[in-house]
């Protein structure tokens, strides 16, 4: 590999203080073996454990490592947005902190990167810890956001590398509610992927739990479909065409006089009726809570503290 080469790696945390530094030992030990220059930059999302105290104490001893610390949790998407603005590289990598995302992957990454290609997208092959229902689910909003978007994520990972024109475009990018899966694929370039085993975690748990990825999916739908809000106009379309059907029907029975009450259907319908209404309120609902948060403009994340080497102090 050219010994000129410059690598940024962004490694988000959230409260992660007993996996820190073996994930850092872990990276830095494949970057170290590579015929380059590199960084790490550490992103600790507001934890409320003492992952912080566990950056300090590795960045102590490590030159190549780089910090920053949230005001509070903020989210991974937060995390990887602040990472790429602070990246210096020619090449950045973002990874998850919990060694999920395997860091034997880089030295193929980085060489696929030399080879001309400005996306590399790590796509999972297999996941150890991975649940039935989470699968199931998984590939359900996959599924649907394939069908809303036209955007094939299943499988796919925040685990990439992005080129330095990359990132400088992503920095162009006002929204403030990312998705980083979805929109580096929406922008394009030449990229090309590699498989992946997703390993097991070591320490801890998921801090991924159903109402965040709930709330990212949400988020993601928003972000790059209106065709949720088009369901809303083909169910009035439909109900419609009942409604005539049904309007024809009545009328030849009266006309024969065996129209009968009818009031069980009519209880029914209205209760349909009302679902319907209701559930088209709460799509119209999410999308100008979207918009709501987007005008607002405000910052993606605060900054409290930033460790720039071991001989730096904190600002």
């Amino acid at each position: 590999m050219a010994s000129n080469a410059f690598v940024s790696v962004i490694v988000p945390f959230y409260n992660e203080a007993g996996q820190v530094q073996h994930s850092l030992e872990v990276i830095d030990g494949v970057l170290q073996k590579e015929d380059i220059r590199f960084e790490i930059l550490a992103v600790d999302d507001g934890s409320s454990d003492a992952t912080w105290e566990e950056l300090l104490s590795y960045s102590v001893t490590h030159e190549h490592i780089r910090l920053l610390r949230f005001s509070r949790n903020f989210g991974k998407e937060a995390a990887i947005c602040a990472g790429l603005d602070e990246a210096k590289g020619e090449a950045v990598i973002v990874m998850d902190g919990d060694l999920q995302h395997p860091p034997r992957y880089i030295p193929e990454m980085i060489r696929l990167w030399q080879e001309g290609y400005e996306v590399v997208e790590g796509v999972k092959e297999k996941r150890q810890d991975a649940h039935f229902l989470s699968r199931v689910a998984a590939n359900l909003f996959y599924f649907i956001f394939r069908r809303m978007s036209g955007i094939q994520l299943k499988d796919a990972s925040d685990f990439k590398l992005l080129d330095r024109k990359v990132v400088d475009y992503w920095k162009t990018i006002p929204e403030r509610e990312t998705f980083f899966r979805a929109l580096s694929v929406w922008m394009g370039f030449r990229r090309t992927h590699f498989y992946f085993q997703v390993d097991a975690r070591a320490v801890g748990k998921s801090k991924w739990g159903f109402r965040k990825l709930f709330r990212l999916s949400l988020n993601a739908l928003t972000g790059f479909s209106s065709r949720p809000l088009m369901l809303i106009s083909s169910m009035g379309t439909l109900f419609l065409f009942i409604f005539f059907i049904l309007a024809i029907q009545t009328l030849v029975n009266y006309i024969r006089g065996v129209a009968a009450t009818g009031f069980t259907t009519v209880i029914l319908l209205q209760l349909l009726i009302g679902s319907i209404i209701l559930i088209s309120l709460g799509l119209i609902g999410m999308y100008i809570d979207s918009l709501f948060r987007e005008v607002k403009a405000r910052p993606r994340y605060f900054i409290s503290e930033k460790v720039e080497g071991p001989s730096k102090e904190g600002k």
